[in-house]
């Protein structure tokens, strides 16, 4: 039976700070980002922390042992879990879909994400969407820089939610945590960078793949275009359901008797601690409930963040 535990990757970024202690990390520096909970992307692979497969990549345990994930078929572990903690604004970006991501970016899958607010400084914003009527007006506002006009930004606090699709333009701002639950890809198109110097250099931005990928106008996507996804694990709320992902939270607090009724289960402990079949986890936790693992005892007052492929 396969839970797997895993080892973040710590990302040291132009805009992190120290905000990932909370999580329990051992910061490798005072400006550290992100953190890779669940990946098998080449810029960021977890280890397994433990147990029979302790020290294996998860990219080796998808190519040898594609049995602890139901078999699924693809290449690529499909989906990647992190904690994103910005002290600063991130740039203004968008992502690729499968096929441009394909076909521009050496094979890479697209980028599809979502966000869960995990904290927010009071009065934050986060940048969702933009304003451009159609194309024509979309790259007139790019070329002159009529950004503050350009995007949209909705106030936020803990515990919202908001699904990216590629072709979104976006950005979370500084005093921001998010759990993010995306496709398995590392492909970011920089729109704006507020003029920034990383290392006395300004970051490249790609203007021109920006406005290839941006959907104009704007139209805020469905939660749930596929209706619900079934499971037999009833406390699950579910917060989004695309064609690559499930998004369920379960709010724990005493006993709960998890069905593992997908291919598997990515869980990341967003907040309190507790057990699962016994071992101990607590805020910042990442695993994978593997296909073979049909029940879970769940035992503690915690927060979990659960999701599945399509």
């Amino acid at each position: 039976m396969s839970i797997l535990f895993l080892n973040p990757v710590l990302k040291t970024t132009v805009w992190g700070g120290t905000r990932l202690k909370e999580y329990g990390y051992d910061l490798p520096s005072n400006k550290v980002g992100e953190c890779w909970g669940i990946s098998a992307h080449p810029n960021g692979d977890c280890e397994v922390a433990e147990g029979e497969y302790k020290g294996a990549k998860l990219s080796t345990l998808w190519a040898e042992h594609r049995e602890l994930f139901d078999n699924v078929k693809g290449e690529q572990f499909p989906l990647l879990t992190k904690i994103i903690a910005a002290e600063q604004d991130l740039s203004i970006q968008v992502h690729p879909d499968n096929d441009y991501a394909g076909k521009n970016e050496n094979g890479s899958l697209g980028k599809m994400e979502c966000w869960y607010v995990l904290d927010a400084d009071p009065n934050t914003n986060i940048i969702v969407g933009h304003n451009a009527q159609n194309d024509d007006e979309l790259k007139s506002m790019i070329d002159n820089h009529q950004f503050k006009e350009l995007i949209r930004e909705t106030p936020i606090k803990k515990g919202d939610f908001f699904q990216i699709n590629p072709g979104t333009v976006h950005a979370i701002k500084g005093g921001t945590v998010i759990l993010e639950t995306q496709q398995s890809s590392d492909i970011t198109y920089r729109l704006y960078d507020y003029d920034r110097l990383d290392n006395g250099k300004l970051r490249e931005l790609h203007l021109d793949k920006s406005k290839d990928v941006i959907v104009s106008p704007y139209k805020a996507p469905s939660l749930h275009p596929n209706g619900y996804k079934e499971t037999a694990n009833k406390a699950f709320d579910e917060l989004v359901n695309t064609e690559y992902y499930t998004v369920w939270k379960l709010a724990l607090n005493g006993e709960y008797k998890l069905i593992q009724d997908q291919h598997f289960m990515l869980v990341s402990v967003v907040e309190g601690n507790g057990e699962i079949n016994g071992h101990v986890v607590a805020k910042g936790s990442h695993f994978i409930i593997c296909s073979d693992e049909e029940n879970v005892d769940l035992r503690g007052d915690m927060t979990l963040i659960i999701s599945s492929v399509n």
